[in-house]
């Protein structure tokens, strides 16, 4: 009898376990938080093409160091975006404007983002190097808008509450779009060539293409303002930035923004120069660093949702800067090693569960910065200066450095560069400059108009 009650009290705690999973797995599942992954799979895979891809690509191309890590400055063009977010955010496209501001500029964005990949694909890298390079920033400059209308698109239609959820979908997204393409570029170019695996890599944009044509335009989304005189016009593109910069402590957080990613960016960009001149082939690198990555993403992000919720935003973004710095560091490891599948598989593992993470709670929080009256032009300026100083100096020295100071010490660099963006973080939360400087986005009040 007892035997019959053990069992039976076994079967209850594991129904009342599962029941607690399902329930906790239930915010993913809205159509909210699925549009975001959606969203993600799009964003991520223009990053690839001009990211790691094409650095394999130079690489394999024999192209010298100097001049493939030269190529990251095509990175540039995202941290401009801000430039041109307001066309985004004011002006009606014409015809299709009757489907939505958000919708239109999604169906042209994407068609955009497709015939420069497929532009990209055609070229001869060791034929004509300039011609490559200038490709590469139309890809850039097409992935850039199209991340402007994605991102907008995916803060009007999460609701506050959804922003954690959202952004670790979001992130989720951007990994399977970012190394699925990877990984497809990698495989298909090793059988049919670059060109090819270029072509096929186009695909990814439609994703969030059919989000915006099935969910419609989002219900948060603020009618563009009918300009009228080059007065209301010039205010059309000043008024997202000044907004933001009259926010007590907005200077600091910008700061904060420019700074906390440096010695990540530097890292990131550089780890194929890293996986070629330690020998490791094609299908290793799409197996450890896509593969391996992906999954260990996947976790991080997971994880990240949890501490978000227990430790709350300012404790989980502190975790996560120490993390990024200590992710840098494996990879000191890892090129003293040399060529180790597991060593390479620690470090990349390490590194996306860190970024798997920290995705999740550094986009919740920039994604709170905004203004829902601005959304697209003061997100693109906060994105843009998240890996705008990394991706500079990543463009004009991290070649020579590598060159000069060698592998192990440039990833100790990199891995205190990291130091500056912890101390101002945790600064500015003892201060309560954080929530100073909150926007209306993460307000569970759509029709306030602002904060401040």
């Amino acid at each position: 009898m007892s035997t019959t009650l053990l069992i039976l009290l076994a079967v209850a705690a594991g129904i009342v376990i599962f029941g607690r999973r399902v329930a906790a797995l239930r915010p993913y599942l809205e159509k909210e938080a699925v549009a975001a992954l959606l969203l993600g799979v799009s964003s991520g895979f223009p990053f690839a093409m001009i990211g790691a891809t094409l650095t394999t690509r130079l690489a394999q191309d024999g192209i010298d160091k100097k001049t493939v890590t030269a190529f990251t400055l095509a990175f540039l063009v995202y941290n401009l975006k801000f430039l041109w977010a307001w066309v985004v955010d004011g002006v009606r496209l014409p015809l299709l404007w009757r489907l939505g501001q958000r919708v239109s500029w999604m169906l042209v964005a994407g068609v955009l983002v497709m015939a420069a990949v497929a532009n990209l694909a055609l070229v001869d890298p060791k034929a004509d190097i300039a011609w490559t390079a200038t490709c590469a920033i139309l890809v850039g400059m097409a992935g850039a808008t199209f991340d402007i209308v994605i991102d907008a698109y995916r803060i009007e239609t999460l609701k506050p509450h959804q922003l954690g959820t959202g952004s670790g979908m979001s992130q989720y997204g951007w990994r399977i779009g970012s190394a699925g393409a990877g990984a497809l570029a990698l495989v298909v170019s090793a059988r049919y060539g670059w060109d090819i695996g270029y072509l096929a890599c186009a695909a990814f944009a439609l994703p969030a293409m059919g989000v915006a044509l099935v969910l419609g335009e989002p219900a948060r989304h603020r009618d563009p303002v009918a300009r009228k005189g080059l007065g209301e016009a010039f205010r059309s593109i000043t008024g997202p930035f000044a907004e933001f910069f009259q926010r007590q402590g907005a200077l600091l957080v910008l700061l904060f923004i420019l700074v906390h990613k440096i010695g990540d960016t530097l890292a990131n960009l550089t780890f194929r120069l890293l996986f070629d001149d330690l020998g490791f082939s094609n299908d290793e690198i799409a197996i450890y660093d896509v593969g391996v990555g992906f999954w260990a993403l996947l976790i991080g992000v997971f994880i990240g949702g949890i501490i978000y919720e227990k430790l709350g935003l300012k404790r989980s973004v502190l975790i996560a800067l120490v993390l990024m710095g200590i992710s840098n560091f494996s990879f000191a490891l890892l090129a003293g090693a040399g060529h180790s599948n597991l060593g390479m598989a620690a470090a990349i593992g390490f590194e996306n569960l860190a970024s798997g993470y920290g995705g999740v709670v550094l986009v919740a929080y920039f994604s709170a910065l905004c203004d829902l009256r601005f959304t697209a032009a003061q997100y693109a300026l906060i994105s843009a200066g998240t890996s705008v100083v990394g991706r500079f100096v990543t463009g004009t020295t991290a070649g020579a450095l590598i060159e000069g100071m060698g592998y192990v010490n440039f990833y100790l660099l990199t891995t205190l560069l990291a130091v500056p963006g912890i101390v101002l973080f945790w600064w500015m939360s003892r201060s309560g400059l954080i929530d100073a400087a909150m926007g209306t986005a993460g307000d569970e009040e759509p029709n306030r108009e602002t904060r401040h």
